[in-house]
């Protein structure tokens, strides 16, 4: 049975409704979700990681991982009220223990113009340029008609193009996005955002078909608003939509400040997001230093749920910001 199941999942992948990896922390994976938050921190440079292992429940049924960097560049160039970012993002997703491997690799910029003369309002645009390479080992995959009466893989299949090969494909895609990002006081942050990946439609087959790969369209927001001395509301939510499917996920959380230092804060979270139709995330992190690491865990709510045994997936994220130097203008950012 979970044999089968794996299968199932690689077609799902595989197949012209196939989606690009999510992350439930998506607040905390800026790369993957808008190439205009590139160099959008509050600092000198950014590394951020993410790992998520979906569906435990089914073994290695889908483990995604990234590692990003970016930076501000030329800031004695530009307007202290803009921010020029560069990035770089490299993910790994594997699906069905490794039978579908996906490998990508992009580069990102943004230019954040200052629309203030204090630079608590900016608007920024993003591109980002990347280079995919998917792996199917048919080696490992059963296909339907090799079931035999008795419900053991015995027969041998018809589909030649994919059956005990080894196929790869490769691309190169483009993104962009735009982001607005804006403060009442110089305290409290809101932000506003779309992005569209895949705009080329790249080619995406493992048969030789014509298969383009869609477009994945995401509306996305939040912002921090203190509400006492030493704590913090952030909310945060997405709306996206690929092939046909769409993917909705508000939530959030409160930041409790428990060693009463605003300019080097131990920040504990507590909070959750939700996921329509899909899932319920409660959420724990822990800012410290220069670091916030954060984790959740999916509570399956959808009929999937009896497959998964409510077990939607583990994720955790690590970022690093490197403090900007002291006494230099600090300007509200998105907090991730």
């Amino acid at each position: 049975m979970k044999k089968s199941i794996l299968v199932l999942l690689v077609l799902i992948r595989i197949s012209v409704q196939a989606q690009d990896p999510n992350f439930s922390q998506f607040h905390a994976s800026p790369l993957t979700l808008n190439p205009a938050l590139t160099g959008k921190f509050d600092g000198v440079f950014r590394v951020a990681g993410n790992y998520r292992d979906q569906w435990p429940a089914i073994s290695k049924a889908f483990v995604t991982s990234t590692a990003s960097f970016d930076m501000g560049i030329l800031p004695n160039r530009i307007s202290e009220t803009d921010k020029w970012g560069i990035g770089v993002m490299a993910m790994t997703d594997k699906t069905a223990d490794g039978i579908l491997n996906s490998n990508f690799l992009s580069f990102s910029t943004a230019y954040h113009k200052g629309l203030d003369e204090d630079g608590l309002n900016q608007i920024g645009v993003g591109f980002q340029g990347g280079y995919s390479s998917k792996r199917l080992d048919g080696t490992k995959l059963n296909l339907e008609d090799e079931l035999d009466q008795q419900g053991t893989w015995t027969n041998t299949s018809s589909d030649i193009t994919v059956n005990n090969r080894m196929i790869s494909v490769n691309y190169f895609d483009f993104n962009a996005g735009v982001l607005f990002n804006g403060s009442s006081d110089g305290i409290n942050n809101y932000y506003f955002g779309a992005s569209v990946y895949h705009i080329n439609r790249p080619k995406e087959s493992f048969n030789g078909g014509f298969y383009t790969l869609s477009q994945r369209v995401t509306l996305h927001g939040g912002g921090a608003f203190p509400v006492a001395q030493n704590a913090t509301v952030q909310l945060s939510g997405l709306h996206s939509r690929q092939a046909g499917a769409t993917n909705t996920v508000i939530g959030g959380n409160i930041a409790l400040n428990v060693n009463n230092n605003q300019d080097v804060p131990t920040n504990v979270y507590l909070g959750s997001w939700y996921r329509f139709g899909d899932a319920l995330i409660p959420y724990i992190g822990l800012e410290f230093g220069e670091f916030l690491l954060g984790t959740t865990y999916d509570v399956n709510t959808s009929s999937l749920k009896t497959a998964s045994q409510s077990r939607g997936g583990i994720e955790i994220s690590l970022i690093y910001v490197k403090r900007p130097p002291d006494g230099s203008r600090r300007v509200p950012c998105p907090k991730f």
